[in-house]
């Protein structure tokens, strides 16, 4: 076979980048161009952005039809690739990444192909993000659980990164880190815990639990209250008028010898009738 048997070398194009949480694997199918022939491969991994610290990801190339060509763990840099004349080689890269990973840890991979024709490369990048998971607790005992995997946090490796205990969410708890396994295993003696929920959740799924709701929704006009605090604290009322702006309502005593309207915060009151 002479060098005119060789066409130029060329990869498909796409997005070759994406987020992975630790213990988990992202992978790219892509296509490998060259007229008949073999093709030399060469792959170069990268770690960032501490190179020297970094934990090694695992970085495997596919054929769909051959299964494992290559693997940073087991083969050399380099591998010669039979490609067909007839169309391209399809071809599936997929990187692992370690449970030790920290947040925007990242792996970059350059695949080059060389043949008489010519060269050709095509780069692949992942990175590290957190994982969010629910952990199921006692009803009303979601802070004391915070309260305690928050102090076991603190020791050891730093791979809890936030709790939310939503105040409408009873039994439940959103925990975000990097290393899952971990998480689970600092949760195992906490009384109060129980198991984390299979699976896990996105930023989207909660987010509507990280807007604060106003002190206010659920409350009508004509609905009885009773106030919590300040000077009329234990008296009943009924709701006159809401601002939703300010988050305050207006009531008027119900036993006030004078009807008197009132005008409090939302957080003041507790709904004990609703109108009917």
């Amino acid at each position: 076979m002479t060098g005119s048997d060789f066409k130029d070398p060329y990869f498909s194009d796409g997005d070759y980048s994406g987020e992975v949480r630790a213990g988990e694997a992202v992978s790219w199918p892509f296509s490998l161009n060259a007229g008949a022939g073999q093709v030399k491969l060469a792959f170069a991994v990268d770690t960032g952005p501490d190179s020297a610290n970094a934990p090694e990801w695992n970085v495997a190339l596919f054929d769909t039809a051959e299964g494992e060509l290559w693997s940073n763990y087991r083969s050399k840099s380099e591998i010669l690739l039979d490609v067909p004349g007839s169309g391209p080689k399809e071809l599936r890269l997929e990187v692992i990444c370690p449970k030790g990973a920290r947040y925007g840890d990242e792996v970059e991979i350059t695949v080059t192909a060389s043949s008489p024709a010519g060269n050709a490369s095509v780069n692949f990048n992942a990175v590290a993000k957190q994982s969010i998971m629910v952990l199921k607790t006692q009803i009303d005992q979601e802070k004391s659980v915070a309260d305690s995997l928050l102090a076991k946090s603190n020791t050891g490796e730093k791979d809890l990164y936030a709790i939310l205990s939503p105040a409408n969410l009873r039994g439940y708890l959103f925990v975000e880190g990097m290393n899952t396994d971990r998480l689970r295993e600092k949760t195992r003696d906490i009384r109060k815990a129980r198991s984390f929920v299979d699976g896990e959740t996105s930023i989207d799924e909660i987010d509507h639990y990280l807007t604060p709701l106003s002190t206010v929704v659920g409350i009508v006009e004509g609905d009885i209250v009773e106030l919590v605090n300040g000077p009329f604290k234990g008296e009943k009322a009924r709701v006159q008028q809401i601002d939703q702006g300010k988050e305050e309502i207006t009531v008027e005593l119900i036993e006030a010898m004078v009807p008197i309207p009132v005008t409090v915060k939302g957080d003041s009151v507790r709904v004990i009738e609703k109108e009917k």
